[in-house]
């Protein structure tokens, strides 16, 4: 016979008033956690009462109801109502809904109080997220939220960022594969792509620290911290429709902005503004850039000239802010902290005071007319003038009856002189450039994009890896180089042996790296070792010391070689906690000389140019150069009047089994880039030849077909 089950019979629900209620002192809760109560009564005056109260009738002596509840699960919703009540803003007799527990059962009033608090579940950050976004959605603005919920507006603004990650990073979330405080470093970019991408790398990296995934997604953009963004400032900079990414939950100095190339023109542009204003000064020339180079002015004489005195009017204002000052800070001098209303004022008169101290130089006029100004950004992210510097060349040459120009004249260089009633137009230079000149920017080789460098390093580091676990000679060299310098350079206290390989993986790849002849080698050779060796820590000692020196030496270069770095990056010039610039140029100096140690060669190793990882990527005077090197002048001659895509796309199928490469895969001390004879030189096909050619005559040979001009 089937056993009957048991139906389960829930306790009533009942609307009782409120001042039939009392707290029970079988509730377990006696420390305030969680909303207050005040917020909690300002939340049931806005929606109601959105759970009932648990209660259990009051019994007297004989067992007999007294028509009073008390209250074990459910007490801070009574202080609430309580709260209301006493504000006369809810009657005392309003009913409540309340579940009645039967006081005769089998479980505790302190049971019932301790359940309703342990098995309750916080709800998911995530899901909390989500529905501050359907609020808003729904067309409650930020402050509302939260008023709503009494938090601060920022808190909303940070819930709602985070509800912006990319859905696949928010399931991710959800499954615990991210940490919240992960998820907030994403939130510093909007763009899901560029997130789904920095996550993927990190997929293959054992640091995935917050501050790297912030790193990562800035890496392009620049701190509002730097020099060039205090000097343009946020308002202009998003007036021009520059994007400034913002981090909601750490202090972010201002943000990062986005659009470099926009910054940079901007600053250029307010240089250049400043530059015109000095110009009609008198100088000879003005050189504007955003940072010179360190030791621009060690070749330069400096004028001395003379600061003008104040004049009486301003002498009395700086005696007069002198005297405030010092009766300021007499005055609190004592005091812990000084008054908003006083610390202001002295920051006006310190302000002041600095603008009478910066004052201004005035110079020769014969001396102004050969020598020139720097115009710039200082380290503050202020405008820097900087008058008064004569290059060798503009130097007054002696005059053979030693006599000074006439009163009025100026000497120029070589010993002419000019009246200096005609002033003269200073040269303006922006960035190495004249402003007004005709240059044709698309004419002149720039250097390369960074990351491309970058990529083109990383190719050059994997190759070089796979040369030196070929080598173990070199490996055990550079090890031990590596070590010697360790010992009797640097103190390293610690463990019992610090030398160490610290695995270096490419912030910037291109996307044929995974696919190259390296990187397969590499690969395999590691997966053939892996096998090898032992898990246990004592085993791989003992199989360690059995091999025989041969295999020995080849394990040792196999792992050496995963420590070799001959990345680019861009230095820290400012003391940050990256590479310095030197320390960029010492690392491919001695990648250099580790590359010469083992023979690499990148044509060997597979790289050639294709549009994809370098034609496409760089101007057309840097194609045509490549294209020159390789093949020669009229090489270049036939596809120098084509469209950047097409002019592409034919270097490729020229440059083709010539072994030509880009500086950065280079030797510095290799000098021919090619075996390939300049002598012959190819047609372009038909379909880019635009149908017309040219005969040319070549040492008794036929004639090439080369487009027209």
């Amino acid at each position: 016979m089937a056993k009957t089950v048991q139906k389960i019979t829930l306790s009533p629900s009942r609307d009782i008033p409120f001042n039939k209620l009392a707290l029970s002192q079988s509730n377990v809760r006696h420390l305030k956690a969680g909303v207050s109560i005040e917020d909690l009564a300002e939340d049931i005056a806005r929606r109601g009462l959105l759970q009932s109260l648990n209660v259990r009738p009051v019994l007297d002596a004989q067992g007999a109801e007294t028509g009073q509840f008390e209250i074990p699960a459910g007490g801070r919703r009574y202080r609430a109502l309580e709260r209301l009540v006493k504000q006369k803003r809810l009657s005392k007799t309003a009913s409540i809904p309340c579940i009645v527990r039967d006081p005769k059962g089998e479980i505790s009033a302190e049971e019932d109080s301790l359940a309703e608090n342990v098995q309750r579940v916080a709800l998911h950050p995530l899901d909390q997220f989500r529905a501050f976004k359907a609020l808003r959605d729904q067309g409650a603005g930020e402050e509302e939220i939260a008023a709503r919920f009494f938090v601060a507006p920022a808190v909303v603004k940070q819930r709602l960022r985070l509800a912006a990650v990319s859905e696949k990073l928010l399931e991710v979330y959800a499954q615990d594969g991210v940490t919240l405080e992960q998820l907030m470093a994403f939130t510093v970019t909007t763009d899901h792509a560029r997130q789904e991408q920095v996550w993927e790398a990190l997929q293959q990296s054992y640091d995935k620290e917050p501050y790297l995934i912030r790193r990562q997604l800035t890496e392009s953009a620049v701190r509002g911290s730097d020099r060039r963004a205090r000097f343009v400032g946020a308002e202009a900079y998003e007036a021009a429709g520059g994007v400034i990414l913002r981090d909601l939950f750490e202090d972010d100095s201002g943000g990062w902005f986005e659009d470099v190339a926009l910054l940079d023109r901007l600053a250029t542009e307010r240089l250049a503004a400043a530059a015109e204003k000095v110009a009609p000064e008198g100088w000879k020339w003005i050189e504007v850039a955003v940072d010179f180079r360190y030791g621009h002015m060690s070749h330069l004489r400096q004028l001395d000239g003379v600061t003008i005195e104040l004049t009486p009017a301003e002498q009395v204002t700086f005696d007069a802010l002198t005297a405030e000052q010092t009766k300021l800070e007499i005055e609190y001098e004592g005091a812990d902290e000084l008054p908003d209303e006083v610390d202001a004022r002295l920051g006006e008169i310190e302000a002041a005071l600095a603008a009478f101290e910066n004052r201004p130089v005035r110079y020769e006029p014969t001396e102004i007319a050969r020598a020139g100004v720097f115009v710039s950004i200082d380290a503050d992210g202020r405008l820097d003038v900087d008058r008064g510097y004569v290059r060798p060349e503009d130097e007054p040459s002696i005059q053979a009856s030693g006599e000074d120009p006439a009163e009025g004249e100026t000497r120029q260089a070589g010993g002419t002189t000019s009246a200096t009633s005609d002033m003269q137009r200073a040269v303006i230079t922006i960035g190495g450039g004249e402003s007004d000149g005709d240059d044709d920017s698309d004419d002149a080789i720039k250097p390369l994009p960074e990351r491309l460098v970058g990529e083109l390093t990383a190719h050059r580091t994997l190759a070089l890896r796979d040369a030196v676990a070929n080598n173990p000679q070199v490996a055990m060299t550079a090890l031990l180089h590596k070590l010697c310098l360790d010992t009797f350079q640097h103190s390293a206290p610690g463990a019992c042996l610090e030398a160490s390989v610290r695995h270096v993986f490419f912030p910037a790849q291109a996307g044929d790296l995974k696919d190259s002849s390296s990187a397969q080698a590499v690969a395999e050779r590691h997966e053939a070792w892996k096998a090898e060796l032992p898990k246990d820590d004592d085993a791989l000692w003992d199989w360690l010391a059995t091999l025989d020196d041969t295999r020995r030496a080849a394990l040792l270069a196999h792992c050496v070689s995963f420590g070799v770095n001959a990345l680019y990056e861009k230095g820290d010039r400012y003391g940050g906690p990256g590479v310095s610039a030197h320390g960029v140029q010492h690392r491919i100096a001695q990648a250099d000389r580790l590359a010469r140690a083992v023979g690499l060669d990148m044509v060997e190793a597979g790289w050639r140019p294709t549009v994809d990882n370098y034609l496409g990527r760089v101007t057309k005077p840097r194609i045509l150069e490549a294209v020159r090197e390789a093949k020669g002048d009229q090489a270049a001659q036939l596809i120098d009047h084509l469209k950047k895509v097409e002019m592409a796309t034919e270097a490729e199928r020229l440059l083709d089994g010539t072994g030509w490469l880009p500086g950065p895969l280079r030797l510095v001390d290799n000098v021919d880039v090619s075996d390939t004879s300049t002598d012959t030189v190819e047609g372009l096909p038909a379909f880019l030849a635009d149908g017309e050619e040219q005969d040319v005559a070549m040492d008794g040979v036929d004639p090439h077909p080369i487009t027209a001009e």
